[in-house]
């Protein structure tokens, strides 16, 4: 390791903070737009019925690649723990265990995925040639889950290793490869849907395999993979630290075929088009504060599991004036962006095109509470405290968003819908600030 390289033991200034956590967050960020690269090909060469396919589906695909988060912020915990306390050998056995559960854990959701595709969709209400674009789309990328949860994983670990920069480089890999076969499959080779879920599973495959080859060989991080023993305490522990994550990642893709089976019934095929164009802006706002999350807490498992209370103080609060700047600056450039981002995706259909600038001059304050709450469940997880962490994904993806999303279209029209959003983020920003303040004195930040 070089003398310009961070430690997660160090102590931490503003501009180190954000030094340290930069990588995540470029990560997170590139991830996002990569993976939005196949709405924006889909949507322009095939047409807004198979756009609307590949984000009717979605949700379900995310829900399957959900336990990638599981066992990469739960096992990071773990890890960066074990790490504070001086025990090598036991953190490069814990991770090696989490990634080979990982592992047998995709290739067992991937064969439930495929089994599940057509009854879920027909369930939420695709019919037609859009319940046709979602089984086209979405058995291909169920067969490459397990390298989806891999990549998912390691967006996590990476940071634990001490490595975040590596992590970075991998997503540019992945994401890039995913890029230029989007261009060549669908717009060169017109294969429509097939090309960009084919795009989409070869990049999923670099972002999966690089991790595991250069965690397997000799290296400079903190971490190698290698033998392990079987240890139930500590898979319990992980699944308990990562709870939240999945339970986020479940909840989300719950509220999102929530979203899509009231917006085909308020608005129609349209609105599900719009919502999708809101997701992707929604999932590249949010993967900045998602990105510093996970960059922070292996910061924060580190001084926690050392006991060093001052350190575990001055994260928590330089990590919360991070994420109030970013919320101004995200609902400025949200409201300017409005038209230009929408045109990019459905400016080829006017009445599209000015259903999804109104919705998202509505959806851009969500931006303003969002991230504390993101924040608020990554830091929990970071104090190995799965259970609260836990309970504010479940509050803020579950409960708020579904009694939300079903009752103010009752007030409000179709615009509820919209509302909704907002107002979900707003109610899960004031039980973070009360779970904050209710566990200051036990943790000591």
């Amino acid at each position: 390791m070089t003398h310009n390289e961070i430690k997660i033991s160090d102590h931490f200034t503003m501009f180190r903070l954000l030094r340290f956590t930069f990588p995540s967050i470029v990560t997170l960020v590139f991830t996002s737009i990569y993976g939005i690269v196949d709405g924006f090909f889909v949507s322009n060469f095939t047409g807004k019925t198979a756009f609307a396919a590949v984000n009717f589906i979605m949700p379900l695909l995310m829900l399957l690649g959900g336990a990638g988060f599981l066992f990469g912020t739960g096992g990071g915990a773990l890890i960066a723990k074990t790490l504070g306390e001086g025990n090598q050998k036991k953190a490069n056995e814990t991770f090696s265990l989490v990634v080979y559960a990982a592992i047998a854990s995709g290739v067992v959701i991937a064969l439930c995925g495929l089994v599940a595709l057509r009854p879920v969709a027909v369930l939420m209400g695709a019919e037609g040639e859009l319940l046709n674009g979602c089984i086209r789309y979405g058995r291909i990328i169920c067969a490459t889950l397990p390298f989806f949860i891999v990549q998912f994983e390691f967006q996590c670990l990476f940071s634990v290793a001490g490595k975040p920069k590596l992590g970075l480089f991998v997503t540019v890999a992945a994401g890039c490869t995913n890029m230029i076969l989007d261009g060549l499959l669908v717009g060169v080779l017109g294969w429509g849907l097939e090309g960009a879920a084919g795009a989409t599973a070869i990049a999923q495959g670099v972002g999966g395999i690089i991790p595991i080859v250069y965690f397997s060989r000799k290296n400079s991080s903190n971490l190698k993979l290698g033998k392990t023993t079987f240890s139930g305490r500590s898979l319990l522990k992980t699944v308990t630290n990562g709870s939240s994550e999945l339970v986020n990642s479940v909840s989300a893709s719950v509220v999102g075929m929530l979203y899509n089976i009231l917006l085909m019934k308020h608005i129609g095929e349209n609105g599900v088009a719009s919502y999708g164009v809101l997701m992707y802006v929604n999932l590249v706002f949010n993967a900045i504060f998602i990105g510093y999350s996970m960059g922070a807490s292996p910061i924060a498992g580190y001084n926690y599991g050392a006991k060093n209370h001052a350190e575990l103080k001055n994260i928590h609060r330089k990590s919360k004036t991070v994420i109030f700047v970013c919320s101004l600056g995200m609902l400025a450039a949200s409201e300017f962006l409005a038209r230009p981002l929408s045109k990019i995706f459905v400016g080829y259909d006017m009445d599209l095109l000015e259903l999804t600038v109104q919705a998202f001059r509505i959806v851009s304050f969500v931006f303003l509470f969002s991230g504390f709450s993101i924040y608020g469940s990554s830091f929990f997880t970071a104090l190995n405290n799965g259970l609260t962490s836990a309970l504010i994904s479940f509050l803020r993806t579950l409960i708020f968003q579904c009694s939300c999303v079903i009752f103010l279209p009752l007030i409000f029209g179709a615009d509820g819908v919209w509302f909704s959003i907002v107002a979900a983020e707003l109610l899960s920003t004031i039980t973070t600030a009360i779970f904050f303040a209710a566990k200051r004195k036990t943790y000591g930040y």
